[in-house]
């Protein structure tokens, strides 16, 4: 692959996306579910865990990144929150709409699920352009 927005660092990503997602998915379906966390209690504690996890993957292997400053925990951090807002503040009023007819429960899991999709795709672009440019 060449260099640029399309190179190695996509299927890296994506490769610590899976591990991120599949720690973060059982997190966050466990307390909503099985704890009976609230729907904002449950996908933020998913990506409070998630990005801990994530920083340190993404730096040192997606992005090889080795700088050592409180400005890239900063960038990052402000990453994480502004795709967390937008993705999950999107997901939940688009999926009670498409599924006004469904249970509250049904519709909260749905939208955490489209709420990842949105996240991912938004994070990639954040870390990659922003917080490990």
């Amino acid at each position: 692959m060449k260099r640029g927005i399309w190179d190695w660092t996509i299927l890296k990503f994506l490769i610590v996306g899976v591990v991120n997602t599949v720690f973060g998915t059982i997190v966050m379906f466990s307390l909503y579910n099985l704890a009976g966390c609230s729907y904002w209690i449950s996908s933020a504690a998913n990506y409070i865990l998630g990005s801990i996890l994530s920083f340190f993957l993404n730096k040192y292997f997606t992005f090889q990144n080795r700088e050592r400053s409180w400005g890239q925990v900063v960038r990052f951090t402000v990453n994480i929150a502004a795709c967390y807002l937008v993705a999950y503040g999107v997901a939940k009023p688009a999926v009670r709409m498409l599924l006004s007819g469904q249970s509250v429960s049904i519709q909260e899991n749905a939208a955490m699920l489209a709420g990842m999709c949105l996240f991912t795709g938004l994070n990639y672009f954040g870390q990659r352009l922003f917080a490990f440019r």
